[in-house]
């Protein structure tokens, strides 16, 4: 998502599953604090696009499945909720006792960065979703230039930060994937 604005605070959770319920706009949740997420740009709405269909063709056969923007996220341990541009869960899908809608075990998220969002997708949120237990990928993909991050959790339970750039492939060890990052920023429109 590109922006985020307060709408109010100390809301319940079942508050805000009732405005979620009811409310053209999705929003995010954490810790009773309610902030409404805006659209994205049509470049967003791309790469969003773009590694989902990559994501889902690498994966076809799985059992995984790639999921959108519409799949809310809870990650009961820091009480927050939020709608990753992409999910992955493989196995079985497990919902929150709290939110039978919002999936609590993703293995990769990815975030599509805008100028808005970027600090708040790098810093504080993806501090949130590293206690995800089973979370081991969280991939940020850049709107502003040709590069895309993973942040991965070894199997010694450490999370590091990787770098992809043009000519590059990237690596999701989680889900045993490598793809192209000028794949994900093919423009056929831009080509004659």
């Amino acid at each position: 998502m590109v922006a985020r604005a307060a709408l109010s605070a100390a809301v319940s959770y079942a508050d805000y599953l009732q405005l979620e319920q009811t409310s053209p706009t999705r929003h995010e949740y954490l810790s009773g604090q309610v902030l409404a997420m805006a659209g994205g740009t049509p470049e967003h709405a791309a790469l969003c696009a773009a590694v989902s269909g990559i994501l889902r063709d690498a994966l076809e056969g799985r059992r995984c499945r790639v999921y959108s923007s519409d799949l809310r996220i809870r990650v009961e341990q820091t009480d927050l909720s939020s709608y990753p541009d992409e999910s992955v869960v493989c196995t079985a899908l497990e919902t929150s006792p709290v939110d039978p809608h919002a999936a609590t075990n993703p293995v990769v998220l990815v975030e599509v960065l805008s100028d808005l969002t970027e600090a708040y997708d790098r810093g504080a949120k993806a501090a949130h979703y590293r206690f995800i237990p089973s979370l081991r990928d969280y991939v940020l993909v850049s709107q502003g230039e040709r590069r895309i991050e993973v942040q991965h959790k070894n199997a010694d339970g450490v999370w590091e930060l990787r770098e992809y750039r043009p000519g590059e492939d990237v690596i999701l060890t989680s889900l045993d994937v490598r793809f192209a990052v000028d794949q994900v920023y093919r423009d056929p429109l831009s080509q004659p």
